[in-house]
């Protein structure tokens, strides 16, 4: 029976979600003979006056090695909780899922691939629920999603990372500095973790692990005793001190959304420079981890997720996430899959590696 389905990504883009899209087109129109629309800008393209293009082959030709969305996205479109200004300027929050329901139903599509993080695919999960037949692909570069042992995105994040710690390391040791490194990780820190360890840093600090400043300093200070005239901190944005909270630019209540981290580089690079007397400089790797080229892993991974996604709608497995467990791709409930984030264990064996390799966690 010939289909149409529909495709939407939300929250941040990341390396790999144009794999993700060729992955469903060509697997949908070349296995299934199916039709695809892909949905423009995240839930945002479903509200008002939907915005939607078909997607044939030709659409999705060359987009693998990619970065970001050829569909465009948003972070601020949640339909359950969407902020709404009136007309003497004041925003209130409504609820216009049933709008988002309705513009779905007037698309003509049978069903939706939804491609996002937590937030998103709770969403999804609720629109499933309201009549939106879905499955969801999990995408975050910060690797937090429980469902699936890795999401696309993450291995390239580490990647460039990993190249700027490599690159920064011979600055650092010709100026005899202090380099303070902020990375992406709001509640996880895998990719200052991993980053941090194939890029030989002196000390990493994580949102798992609150730090003691008075430690990191000390380490700092031991290294340089020691004879080493410069050192490199990875510090995850949603890395905090004991008995202190995230730095923040700007509240969920500002931004109508999420919290937006951001800051602690600085925090930690003032305190270094304060307490030891150093040379301190920041880098604030930013929104750089989620641009550029998707590795080969990451190109491959958001294939099979695509892939796997369509076999799932054609089997009626709705209200499902694709997840890698393994080397095998499975079908995961959504609310099991958004229930826990994947965090590091401060006690694991990453964790251990790195503290026996000599790095500082802030401990």
């Amino acid at each position: 029976m010939s289909r149409c389905i529909a495709i939407i990504n939300g929250g941040g883009d990341c390396p790999g979600l144009n794999g993700v899209i060729r992955g469903v087109v060509r697997s949908a129109i070349l296995q299934h003979g199916w039709r695809v629309l892909g949905i423009e800008d995240g839930f945002d393209g479903l509200i008002d006056e939907p915005h939607f293009r078909e997607l044939d082959l030709d659409a999705v030709q060359g987009i693998l090695p990619r970065g970001g969305t050829i569909l465009g996205t948003s972070n601020r479109g949640n339909p359950f909780s969407y902020p709404v200004r009136e007309a003497d300027g004041t925003v209130v929050v409504q609820d216009i899922s049933q709008q988002v329901v309705t513009n779905f139903k007037g698309l003509g599509a049978d069903a939706l691939v939804v491609v996002g993080g937590d937030g998103t695919l709770a969403i999804a999960r609720r629109l499933n629920d309201l009549g939106v037949p879905m499955v969801g692909v999990p995408k975050t570069i910060d690797n937090d999603l429980q469902g699936t042992d890795l999401t696309f995105g993450y291995n390239t994040a580490v990647g460039i990372v990993t190249e700027a710690l490599d690159r920064l390391v011979t600055t650092a040791e010709s100026h005899h500095r202090v380099m303070v490194v902020e990375v992406m990780g709001r509640d996880a820190g895998w990719i200052a973790l991993e980053a941090g360890l194939a890029g030989s840093a002196g000390g990493i600090l994580l949102p798992e692990i609150p730090f003691d400043i008075e430690l990191v300093c000390q380490h700092i200070h031991q290294r340089r005793e020691a004879g080493s005239r410069f050192n490199i901190v990875v510090v995850s944005e949603g890395a905090y001190p004991k008995n202190g909270d995230k730095i923040v630019q700007a509240t969920a209540e500002e931004t109508h959304g999420l919290v937006r981290l951001g800051g602690i580089g600085h925090y930690v690079a003032q305190q270094i420079a304060d307490r030891e007397g150093l040379e301190t400089r920041v880098v604030v790797l930013g929104h750089v981890q989620r641009g550029g080229t998707p590795s080969p892993f990451d190109r491959i991974l958001a294939s099979r997720f695509g892939v796997q996604a369509v076999e799932m709608l054609a089997q009626g497995q709705y209200g499902q996430m694709v997840a890698l467990r393994g080397r095998e791709m499975v079908a995961v409930p959504i609310d099991e899959a958004v229930a826990e984030q994947n965090l590091i264990d401060p006690a694991g064996n990453l964790a251990w590696t790195a503290e026996q390799l000599g790095i500082m966690l802030g401990r």
